[in-house]
């Protein structure tokens, strides 16, 4: 075997540790009606604060001249002891596997996430340094983060890439139906970042029965509805 490949081979593991030096604050508790994907729904914002080691404002020179950042997180609510090779992506019914590699599945090898988001701007604060506003984002309140990396569009665009499995999935958007006595329940700034989540179909792609009742917590709402063909009705809304 070409000596080269030997470090492959080798069982010891070198200490790899990455520092968390913040986290993402937005209006999901809970995984269920996150999208799927960063900037599905533009109008879904968020938060980033750093832990205080990394707060300085140098550190941050620049960055307000781009558009968009990656963010580089942690799937802390979705760790296994184990790690499988392959997985069963939602969009394609759960019942179709494919390589972990070929998705982005939170159950990987290394719970690791990646996501690319708008930077809407950033507020230098005095009790937490520098706070990065983002929109379009597809992450769990209080998710860890590895690392932010500013979105270069002539090196990470790609316009004649390919998406694989990924293109022949339905991408239809709902027609959301949202009684205006409940929609008045939730605060008007939060409307449409709501509607544009119901709208992206929060189901996995095997479940279609038109009498269940699902729910999306979010924003301190816990939002109720049912879906029968492409109609998302909403039919309650608590205060959680």
């Amino acid at each position: 075997m070409n000596c080269r490949y030997n470090f492959v081979l080798r069982k010891d593991k070198e200490n790899n540790d990455m520092n968390i030096i913040g986290h993402v604050y937005t209006d999901f508790q809970e995984k269920f009606g996150i999208p799927r994907q960063s900037g599905l729904v533009d109008e879904l914002t968020g938060t980033i604060v750093f832990l205080p080691e990394y707060r300085q404002p140098e550190a941050f020179r620049g960055l307000e001249d781009f558009s968009h950042i990656w963010i580089l997180w942690e799937f802390h609510k979705a760790k296994r002891q184990n790690w499988s090779a392959t997985v069963k992506p939602p969009k394609l019914g759960g019942n179709k596997r494919m390589g972990v590699f070929a998705t982005r599945s939170p159950f990987r090898p290394n719970n690791i996430g990646l996501s690319s988001v708008k930077l809407t701007g950033i507020e230098y604060t005095d009790d937490y340094g520098p706070i990065l506003h983002i929109s379009g984002v597809d992450l769990l309140n209080g998710t860890p983060v590895y690392d932010i990396k500013p979105y270069i569009p002539y090196t990470d665009c790609h316009p004649d890439a390919t998406g694989g499995f990924t293109e022949h999935i339905h991408t239809e958007k709902l027609d959301v139906i949202f009684p205006p006595e409940l929609l008045a329940i939730i605060p008007e700034a939060k409307r449409p970042a709501l509607i544009g989540i119901l709208a992206e179909d929060p189901r996995p792609g095997y479940q279609h029965d038109p009498d269940r009742r699902y729910g999306v917590a979010f924003a301190g709402f816990d939002v109720r509805f049912h879906i029968n063909g492409n109609v998302l009705t909403v039919c309650e809304v608590v205060a959680v």
